[in-house]
């Protein structure tokens, strides 16, 4: 790791603005504000910021920065590609302040800086998980405890919830779908009812797929949609039977809640789903896949476009 960090666009601005430029624009600069590629030219001057362009077709600067992340940053590039790389290689995630003591800056920069990587590392999603002859595996989790004043007051069908009713029904749900061999989908899901499940599962799973969970109910009507349904029986102590398991989707949430409980130790509810998009990019870049910590990177660095974030967005609930 350190002498990947001792490379020069970690700690020259110029070679920061380069090393990005080459990844976000592999075919020469393009205009954020028009879209054109033609009659682009660097500008030069000795107050000219590093990495500004000119567009001649709609005639307005820009640098690499503008419609990213990165944009109205005033956090040095370079700065900000350290932060990248630690929390790409970083199996657990890096707290605000490993961050603020890596880069000194303040702890409020740190913490922007963090759910702004967050952002870029969500994906896209691109096609069903899953196929004929390949394995699904999905399963349910509960991370945080609800605030009393938001807890449901009625259940589904309308009798008053129990004051003290235990298990997992004041925390927040979590439902994953993992394709064996494969990436991982993760959502927080506003209620983890069985229609909800079952919406997420058929929007996000092929159906010709074999779909491999715990003995849930929840999984049991929309389960028959697809090719196969096999469960193991956890109350039962069965945790493997055949290839008929739901470990991999086990050991997913393993990491997930050691990061969440060690690394960050506190979350709330409107950044949970930032927080799932970091470990699941992390684990659909992951070595297994043939993804070391320069790529995972690299890849983090591709995903800035088009994901501008405030500092007043990321306090909004979603």
């Amino acid at each position: 790791m350190h002498s990947v960090l001792n490379e020069a666009h970690f700690h020259d601005e110029a070679a920061a603005y380069a090393w990005v430029e080459a990844r976000v624009w592999p075919e020469g600069p393009i205009c954020p504000h028009c879209g054109g590629v033609d009659r682009i030219s660097p500008m030069k001057g000795k107050s000219t910021r590093p990495g500004m362009f000119k567009c001649y077709q709609c005639r307005k600067p820009f640098n690499v920065k503008v419609n990213t992340i990165f944009e109205a940053s005033h956090v040095p590039l370079h700065q900000w590609l350290q932060a990248m790389f630690l929390m790409a290689s970083s199996k657990k995630g890096v707290s605000a302040n490993q961050i603020h003591r890596t880069l000194g800056c303040s702890l409020k920069t740190a913490w922007f800086i963090g759910h702004r990587l967050r952002e870029a590392m969500k994906a896209l999603s691109v096609g069903p998980l899953g196929g004929e002859g390949k394995v699904v595996e999905v399963d349910e989790t509960y991370f945080g405890n609800i605030p009393e004043e938001n807890r449901p007051k009625f259940t589904k069908s309308g009798k008053p919830v129990s004051k003290n009713p235990g298990g997992p029904k004041n925390k927040r749900a979590i439902l994953s779908l993992v394709e064996r061999g494969g990436n991982v989908r993760s959502f927080h899901p506003a209620t983890a009812h069985g229609d909800d499940i079952a919406k997420i599962v058929r929007d996000n799973i092929a159906r010709e797929s074999r779909l491999h969970t715990d003995e849930s109910r929840l999984y049991h009507r929309v389960g028959k949609e697809f090719s196969a349904h096999e469960t193991v029986v956890h109350s039962a102590f069965e945790y493997a039977r055949g290839d008929i398991t739901t470990n991999t989707i086990e050991s997913v949430f393993s990491v997930f809640k050691r990061g969440m409980k060690g690394t960050y130790q506190h979350c709330s509810e409107k950044h949970l789903h930032r927080y799932l998009a970091e470990f699941d990019f992390r684990y659909n870049n992951r070595i297994a896949l043939g993804v070391n910590d320069v790529e995972r990177t690299e890849n983090l660095v591709r995903g800035i476009v088009g994901k501008r974030l405030t500092y007043e967005t990321a306090n909004q609930r979603t």
